[in-house]
């Protein structure tokens, strides 16, 4: 299992960080033109800019997830001012929203299976979710 930092903040830059790793993926081991996913990528995503804050990209972020095999997306209403979960809601089963960061933690941990690739997308701390992340993982 592979975890990686990333600032991608908005829908183009988490398209770009998604897309390229499911590219490398395909090339280490998915064999070339099958289309074949080789090694499934859990997104984490903390949309806290002050652009995704207004709310206004919301509505790409399925779209720039298309590529990742499980989303966990982390912000409560309060502090985004528009419902994550609604904005995920396209994705259907494989994206879920949370506005406790423990408990989120703890959901990804139990999807997570060796061979995967956790990509963490914040342009902040995150509330610490790395470190949580790392230890849960152990």
């Amino acid at each position: 299992m592979t975890v990686y930092d990333d600032f991608a903040h908005h829908p183009t830059a988490i398209e770009t960080t998604v897309g390229g790793l499911r590219q490398k993926l395909r090339a280490n081991g998915g064999g070339a033109g099958t289309g074949a996913k080789a090694g499934r990528i859990l997104a984490v995503l903390e949309p806290r800019s002050n652009t995704m804050k207004l709310g206004t990209m919301k509505d790409a972020l399925p779209g720039s997830l298309k590529d990742a095999d499980l989303v966990f997306g982390f912000g409560s209403e309060k502090a985004l001012g528009w419902r994550l979960g609604e904005a995920l809601a396209p994705m259907g089963d494989v994206a879920s929203a949370y506005d406790d960061i423990d408990v989120m933690v703890q959901a990804i941990v139990a999807k997570a299976e060796p061979g995967d690739h956790i990509v963490v997308m914040s342009n902040g701390g995150f509330g610490g979710v790395h470190q949580k992340l790392l230890e849960a993982l152990k």
